[in-house]
């Protein structure tokens, strides 16, 4: 399993996604509800050294951020992720290079090339493996509100192998 550094909502943003999270659910639509967290991520590895959390309370000091959820966007072409996009502020995208260039020496053996600066794509996964007959419904759905006006409030590492999140403070 993969590792990562993540933003996560403050508990408002949090509850308005996973209220979209839960109306896809009931639309039979396997979201992310209820086994995941809200979240950004901002960088991605096979493996991330524990020892970066002491590194990264430097980003913590730049948060709440303010943020705003917009459109909807897919990954992939078969049974695709649906996400909504983060709308990039500069201040996102800045706190996105300070979280690489701390924790750049602790991913190995690298950070994954779509979570790089200037290859990110910020964005908050709303359900994965979403057939094309329920992508119609799903935007439907999850598209709503056009856009969501929320915060970010924390950081934190996660380690796939454990799915266990560490908080970064």
């Amino acid at each position: 399993m993969v590792h990562s550094i993540e933003l996560v909502f403050d508990p408002d943003t949090e509850a308005a996604i996973r209220h979209i999270w839960a109306d896809l659910a009931g639309a039979g639509i396997p979201s992310q509800a209820p086994a995941s967290r809200p979240h950004v991520t901002l960088a991605v590895a096979e493996q991330i050294d524990a020892d970066v959390d002491e590194l990264l309370r430097a980003a913590v000091q730049r948060l709440p951020l303010d943020c705003s959820v917009g459109a909807p966007v897919l990954f992939g072409r078969v049974n695709v992720v649906f996400a909504r996009l983060v709308v990039p502020t500069k201040e996102l995208l800045d706190l996105h290079v300070e979280v690489h260039r701390l924790a750049g020496p602790h991913l190995t053996p690298a950070a994954m090339s779509n979570s790089l600066p200037g290859q990110w794509t910020a964005h908050v996964t709303c359900a994965r493996r979403v057939g094309g007959s329920q992508l119609g419904r799903a935007l439907r759905i999850a598209g709503r509100p056009t856009q969501l006006d929320g915060r970010f409030a924390g950081l934190r590492r996660w380690d796939g192998n454990k799915r266990a999140e560490h908080l970064i403070r």
